[in-house]
């Protein structure tokens, strides 16, 4: 066999291995997914503002500092 067909063969093989997926990142996910919205039905709609004006608060802080350096 030649070396180059063996390396593509070995390359090839490589490639086509399937990783296990990690047990933690499906859960983290999957926990997220769910979270999110059942968060948003437990809190008032006064609360949600609260925390979205929080954020956006600290988002354009953050773009403002970034700018000034």
């Amino acid at each position: 066999m030649d070396l180059n067909v063996r390396a593509f063969r070995v390359v090839q093989a490589a490639l086509a291995e399937q990783t296990a997926p990690d047990k933690r990142k499906e859960s983290s996910s999957r926990g997220g997914r769910l979270g999110g919205p059942s968060r948003a039905k437990s809190i008032s709609a006064q609360r949600r503002t609260e925390i979205a004006k929080k954020a956006s608060r600290a988002r354009w802080s953050k773009k403002g500092t970034e700018q000034q350096n």
